[in-house]
């Protein structure tokens, strides 16, 4: 599965929010695109998306930056998923011919596996470090 650059930046974006919330903490954009070693100006309009969506809230002026609009074990990959690649979970079939339907159906049982998978990983699991991967030699 190829997940697009967007996609990984919103990820990491919102995880590194989660790991900071208490409601009220606010992260400079500048901090996230930092830690994240993303670009500051692509990570602007990612949350612009995310914002939009409800998943994040912004705060303007000096000591402006970002926070999650709700506590990170209410918000799933799913919805980060839909706020800014939401093409990933849509797909289009033909049903025509003698297998359309049933070629239909198949991809309509990933479609709906893939989306139920998205909503049981939440932001909690995202920002926790002791999930990073281990490499054995």
């Amino acid at each position: 599965m190829r997940i697009s650059q967007k996609l990984d930046y919103a990820c990491r974006a919102m995880a590194q929010l989660a790991k900071r919330h208490d409601g009220r903490t606010i992260t400079r954009l500048d901090e996230l695109a930092q830690r994240e070693a993303v670009s500051a100006n692509f990570l602007v309009q990612i949350l612009n998306d995310l914002r939009r969506a409800g998943l994040v809230e912004s705060r303007r002026g000096k000591s402006g930056g970002y926070l999650l609009a709700r506590k990170p074990d209410t918000i799933n990959l799913r919805e980060i998923v839909e706020a800014v690649e939401p093409s990933l979970l849509s797909f289009s079939t033909h049903t025509e011919g003698e297998s359309g339907v049933a070629v239909r159906n198949a991809w309509e049982r990933v479609a709906k596996e893939l989306k139920d998978h998205l909503e049981r990983i939440t932001l909690v699991q995202l920002a926790d470090r002791s999930e990073a991967p281990m490499f054995y030699i």
